[in-house]
């Protein structure tokens, strides 16, 4: 078996605020091999992003700080580089797509100038050559009129055009790991579906590994081949797409599945998961997720559950599984 293109090995995220020590990331552990779709879902606030934005260190300082773990690209570990070796590696061989394109452009600055940027920097290309590349981008990406295009700026695309320029400029240097931060939200479904096409040919045409966060699970069985559960800054289950949905253990995990609709199942109502996620600066004692929790025991208020091996690359941190509870 080839060694995993990234390796992400105990990671711990904080962040230092007037309330406390924000707990981000704790104790994350997985693996993408090259060719391959990881999914990382969960709720809003679970550590997803910042997951992401430490992968590519770009937690915000002095505030964020990556307090432990590995990450290990290609066998390198990213945290031992220093900013400039690191300025090398993004956008180039590793790219990020961001979940809210307006943002993220440059309003001042043509599509074509923010995508020829990188193409400049990391592949020694001229302005010429540059902005003829940046035309195939666009056009690779499906935007019409390329050419016309790729002189416009940000305000003069629609939303689904600007996160069709975000995939282009991240994929311009056609990067090893593409790193997708809920790259469909607010997108219509039309949309939505193209964009997945189109980063299902990268990873096929170009054997790119992909993090995939997002919040939607349908999404996640269309692309993924592994998923990860995040709740609370942690990992609860981690596994393939097929047991995540066939044979999900966590009951964080069967809560998710069971607060979506089901085409082949007559529901009156979804089933929601009562309450909300802890704070992150206040962690209750034990399991983080016992206080929303149907299957709690009274250990789960006390005793923390570390992730286990429950089957074949199958793992989950539960002590119901333990069987301890």
């Amino acid at each position: 078996m080839a060694e995993p293109l990234l390796q992400v090995k105990n990671l711990a995220t904080h962040f230092h605020t007037e309330e406390g020590i924000v707990k981000s990331v704790q104790d994350v552990s997985f693996e993408v091999n090259a060719g391959q779709v990881l999914g990382v879902v969960g709720e809003s606030g679970c550590g997803k992003s910042v997951t992401s934005m430490s992968i590519l260190r770009l937690v915000q300082q002095p505030q964020g700080k990556i307090v432990n773990g590995q990450i290990l690209f290609n066998g390198q570990n990213l945290l031992d580089l220093s900013e400039e070796q690191m300025r090398k590696i993004r956008g180039n061989k590793i790219s990020l797509i961001s979940q809210d394109p307006m943002t993220s452009l440059n309003p001042v600055l043509t599509i074509g100038e923010q995508i020829m940027e990188a193409i400049m920097l990391h592949q020694g290309l001229n302005r010429k050559d540059a902005h003829s590349k940046a035309i195939d981008m666009l056009k690779l990406v499906g935007i019409p009129s390329p050419e016309d295009r790729v002189d416009q700026y940000p305000h003069e695309f629609s939303g689904g055009m600007r996160q069709r320029a975000i995939i282009a400029m991240a994929l311009s240097c056609e990067p090893q790991l593409l790193i997708a931060d809920e790259p469909t939200t607010a997108l219509d479904v039309t949309i939505q579906a193209q964009i997945l096409d189109l980063m299902r040919d990268i990873k096929t045409k170009r054997n790119a590994a992909i993090v995939l966060i997002t919040h939607d699970l349908g999404v996640v069985a269309e692309m993924c081949d592994k998923v990860a559960v995040m709740y609370a800054g942690k990992i609860v289950e981690y596994t393939d797409v097929f047991s995540i949905f066939k044979n999900p253990q966590h009951p964080y995990t069967i809560g998710l599945l069971n607060s979506i609709p089901k085409i082949d199942q007559d529901q009156e109502r979804l089933e929601p998961i009562e309450g909300q996620p802890p704070n992150l600066v206040n962690l209750p004692k034990g399991c983080s997720f016992a206080p929303r929790c149907k299957e709690v025991q009274a250990i789960c208020h006390t005793k923390e559950p570390e992730l286990i091996k429950v089957g074949e690359g199958h793992q989950v941190r539960c002590l119901l599984r333990e069987g301890k509870a």
